[in-house]
């Protein structure tokens, strides 16, 4: 998406300050027409009126938002990212988006380039729970806002997700439900609040509903597809493999099932399989994913929404704004009763 001009894009077209900008465009006196003509021409070429970026300058804004995310191929982020562009058009707001890695080398340069732009504020779709830099920036003025994923410290920043501890319970009582004992479990790094929280949503229930806690069936590892379909099939290898797999992601259970029909059996009289996120191609009819929905299209409008809120009354900064959504579970064809249960 196109975002607007500001004084800092004439200013480095031109090759002067912004300050020169704004003095240009105020008509102030004692600038050289050689300087002046250098502007001009650069507004010309960038082709948006003076009075437009005269506005721009006099309320110190520009109807830009950063969109920080990881992994722009990830289709949740993808699916959420077209999401909030789409809303943003109902606001006037351009959106600029910088798929970065989530360590803080990587975080800060993203932030800083953002605010190099001008961005009236900026959205975090991917964060380490151990980055506090989030924080700093807010005590700045700077409205920021994370989604899908928040800090430790959490209590004093602005975030919006879904239930992640219940979200797993509830994936969990269900397969527990269609008689399954053995229930692996496949997440990624817990250096994120989605995954650290859904390993104690799943450990939580294990335990709950009587059944061992297995470290064996429970992977913990790098988001890859390949390695997730590799840790999946030495599992489905063994006599007593699990009858069931309870994945993070949707993604992750679509590598569970080519896993499993690498292995020779069959989803979901041999397996079952429960993913997180509802993505677009869970619910496509040849997949038929049992996923637990987090409300991704109502998560990233409410994310845009409150955003705007933050950036258009700058005393709400300091009072954290947190929506946190109720799970559901979407039962669809890749569970189904256990029959190898004896009971």
């Amino acid at each position: 998406m196109t975002r607007r001009v500001s004084a800092y894009d004439v200013a480095k077209v031109a090759g002067v300050s912004q300050s020169t900008v704004s003095r240009v465009l105020n008509n102030y006196p004692y600038v050289k027409q050689e300087t002046r003509d250098k502007v001009l021409e650069a507004i010309q070429e960038i082709g948006f009126s003076p009075d437009e970026i005269a506005r721009s300058l006099a309320k110190n804004k520009t109807n830009t938002i950063g969109l920080i995310t990881t992994d722009i191929s990830n289709p949740f982020y993808g699916e959420t990212a077209h999401i909030i562009l789409r809303e943003a058009q109902k606001y006037d707001y351009d959106v600029i988006i910088i798929d970065a890695e989530t360590d803080r080398h990587s975080f800060e340069r993203a932030v800083s380039t953002l605010v190099g732009k001008r961005v009236d504020g900026i959205i975090v779709a991917s964060i380490r729970k151990d980055n506090q830099k989030i924080l700093d920036y807010g005590k700045q003025g700077l409205p920021i806002i994370s989604y899908n994923r928040k800090i430790d410290d959490h209590e004093r920043a602005h975030f919006i997700e879904v239930d992640n501890k219940l979200g797993a319970q509830i994936a969990v009582d269900y397969l527990v439900e269609l008689k399954h004992e053995s229930i692996a479990f496949i997440s990624g790094p817990m250096i994120y609040s989605t995954f650290h929280d859904r390993l104690q949503g799943y450990q939580q229930a294990i335990q709950a509903h009587g059944l061992t806690y297995d470290e064996s069936i429970v992977y913990q590892g790098e988001n890859e597809y390949d390695q997730i379909v590799q840790f999946s099939l030495s599992l489905l290898k063994k006599d007593t493999h699990p009858t069931a797999f309870f994945a993070s992601t949707d993604n992750m259970a679509l590598a569970i099932m080519d896993a499993v029909a690498q292995s020779g059996r069959k989803i979901p009289e041999d397996v079952s399989i429960i993913g997180f996120d509802d993505i677009n191609i869970a619910g496509n009819p040849y997949i038929g994913l049992t996923t637990v929905s987090q409300h991704k299209n109502e998560m990233a409008v409410q994310t845009l929404d409150t955003l705007i809120h933050l950036m258009e009354d700058s005393s709400k900064l300091g009072t954290p704004k947190q929506i946190i959504f109720t799970p559901a579970l979407i039962v669809r064809k890749t569970t189904a009763v256990n029959s190898s249960s004896s009971t």
